[in-house]
């Protein structure tokens, strides 16, 4: 078995992750104005390119904005304008955790709402998505698509549509954590039966109404799916 190896950082996260630090301590204070890409450059010891980069960052994070010919300045309410998942905030392992962490709160309260409020066409959907996951079963292929969109059914049966959309913006992050369970050595390991069984029981939770049974089917799959990539 051949471990993932992880990807060395970058120099322009390093330096952004080091840039948001001192705006979260307030050493930058909201409003304020960022020292110069050359000053910067200096004290980081990096070329003015990657200090770019980071900045760039922490603009599209919320954390900073630039204004023509005035250079950059901290937001009013940094990091409060969008929100992002990005990797390597600490160790890889860490934070998949954290993101599976989220998922559950997120995905159990779905899956709690869909039980209450689902109607005939949300369980087509489910059932359509289970059924698709089962053929890419029999037939070996890649069943992550259909896996992604059994989520999606669910938190779109919540009638909620900003648990809709935010299960929908982590799937779109979290796609590739799906993919193991898939994948030939995960086939053979029996993942994708054990995963399916798990979206059985909680498909049929939610189709009878009971919350409180949805809701320990989807944390059970999580955590058990948490369990099939190693983390604890």
């Amino acid at each position: 078995m051949l471990s993932q190896i992880a990807r060395p950082a970058r120099l322009s996260d390093e330096v952004s992750r080091a840039l948001e630090q001192r705006i979260r301590s307030a050493e930058y204070r909201p409003g304020s104005q960022l020292p110069t890409e050359k000053q910067l450059s200096v004290a980081f010891g990096v070329s003015r390119a990657v200090v770019r980069e980071a900045v760039a960052r922490l603009k599209a994070e919320g954390y900073v904005e630039t204004r023509q010919g005035a250079g950059a300045y901290v937001a009013v309410r940094p990091g409060l304008s969008s929100f992002k998942l990005i990797a390597g905030n600490g160790r890889a392992g860490d934070d998949i955790r954290h993101i599976f962490e989220l998922r559950t709160a997120v995905e159990t309260t779905a899956a709690g709402l869909a039980a209450d409020r689902h109607t005939p066409e949300d369980l087509k959907a489910m059932r359509r998505e289970l059924d698709r996951m089962g053929g890419a079963i029999r037939t070996g292929a890649d069943g992550t698509d259909a896996d992604d969109a059994f989520h999606r059914a669910v938190a779109a049966a919540s009638h909620n549509p900003y648990i809709r959309r935010f299960v929908e913006f982590l799937g779109h992050h979290f796609s590739d954590s799906r993919r193991p369970t898939w994948s030939e050595a995960g086939r053979a390991a029996g993942k994708p039966h054990a995963a399916q069984a798990e979206h059985e029981r909680l498909y049929a939770a939610i189709a009878r109404g009971s919350v409180r049974a949805a809701r320990a089917a989807a944390i059970a799959h999580l955590s058990n799916s948490a369990k099939r990539l190693g983390i604890k």
